[in-house]
């Protein structure tokens, strides 16, 4: 089986690393990921993979693998900036088949293993308030192979849970439990030792099935408690709720980036160089990207609205995520989870509930049932 080179792209110093599992076609997340990659996608304004680096970065990472199988050739090109931006290095890790959560370590085993400081590993979809510091200083403390980002949920039996002691050392996991063991989750954030390598060959293998499991019963792997909030961002739903949480911790940690301009009501981010007409209302849980243009009397309440989008007078939008250049109508009424894929006109006093409309489409009809629109 051929494996394909790892190709750096940038950056010198020598610090920790950490591999970020990009994967693959980000179908969940359709129809924007037709036109960008999932970890690209913009999320309150700056693209998901971003929020992610920049965390790393600040707990000292220099150098972050990404394991990709697909569309690598924008990522590279738009990272790669961002990369020098930041003085790190990006490395791109191509998988020429699936390998899962833990084969992608084995084919980046080469950099992993170049230093014995441990690494972190991380789920490309995952919004939360990345503690990447206290977690390392947290591995160090308690001395063994990994720790496990937990968080606690409400629902436990939708999920795998995860049941550790009072020092944090995990007896074991749950899938989806019927009655009452604990309420807290893997969050898809690691740490490792490289030792652990020494646990996963290279073919497609599960972290959390095959390596996890194994680590816990030889009592080398421990929990670390998240603090604040967490979601998996990677279907429209849920990207909704994680930037509604995102919007409330900015409110809580740095609410002099929210937008408090006329119209503005409850959290919301705008760019500067948007353009918010008269009599408008924008709120609650908004973000608002560069060169959008909101005409007058429109309201919008629980949307992402993305660069370059223009929504015209009198338009209603609720629960919605508008792509790139998209155009919507006067009057226009869009909510139910409504996703418009890059650079979809909507015509004046159409209605959509529930709609997901492939790029570069035109809506001149109703759609009162949710629907893919191709």
């Amino acid at each position: 089986m051929h494996y394909p080179k790892l190709e750096v792209i940038m950056g010198e110093k020598e610090g920790m690393r950490a591999l970020i599992l990009v994967g693959g076609y980000g179908t969940r997340l359709r129809p924007l990921t037709l036109s960008r990659p999932k970890p690209l996608v913009e999320f309150a304004n700056k693209p998901i993979l971003l929020h992610q680096i920049e965390a790393l970065v600040k707990a000292g990472v220099t150098k972050v693998i990404l394991a990709v199988s697909y569309r690598a050739e924008q990522m590279e090109e738009e990272l790669s900036q961002e990369a020098r931006k930041l003085g790190i290095s990006v490395i791109f890790s191509h998988e020429t088949e699936p390998l899962g959560t833990a084969g992608p370590l084995a084919l980046a085993r080469d950099i992993l293993k170049q230093s014995s400081e441990p690494f972190f590993v991380l789920n490309s979809d995952i919004i939360c308030e990345f503690p990447f510091k206290e977690l390392a200083d947290y591995h160090r403390t308690h001395g063994k192979e990994g720790t496990i980002v937990v968080t606690k949920v409400k629902e436990p039996s939708k999920y795998g849970v995860v049941v550790y002691d009072d020092t944090g050392c995990i007896e074991r996991f749950v899938e989806k439990p019927q009655e009452f063991i604990s309420n807290k989750i893997n969050a898809g954030l690691y740490i490792l030792n490289p030792s652990v390598l020494n646990r996963i060959q290279l073919k497609p293998t599960s972290i959390e099935k095959e390596v996890f499991p194994g680590m816990a019963s030889d009592g080398q792997l421990y929990a670390f408690e998240l603090e604040g909030f967490w979601m998996d961002v990677g279907q429209p739903k849920d990207f909704l709720i994680g930037m509604c949480l995102y919007l409330q911790s900015l409110r809580q940690k740095a609410p002099n980036l929210l937008y408090d301009g006329p119209g503005a009501v409850g959290n919301v981010l705008v760019d500067p160089t948007a353009k918010i007409g008269a009599g408008c209302q924008i709120g609650p849980n908004v973000t608002i990207g560069p060169g959008v243009v909101v005409e007058n009397g429109v309201c919008i309440k629980r949307c992402t609205i993305l660069r370059d989008t223009v929504i015209k007078s009198h338009s209603w939008l609720e629960n919605c995520i508008i792509g790139w250049r998209c155009v919507v109508g006067r009057w226009v009424r869009l909510e139910g989870i409504t996703v418009l894929g890059e650079d979809v006109i909507v015509k004046d006093e159409i209605y959509i509930n529930g709609g997901q409309v492939l790029p570069n489409k035109s809506i001149a009809a109703s759609v009162p049932e949710p629907q893919i629109i191709m």
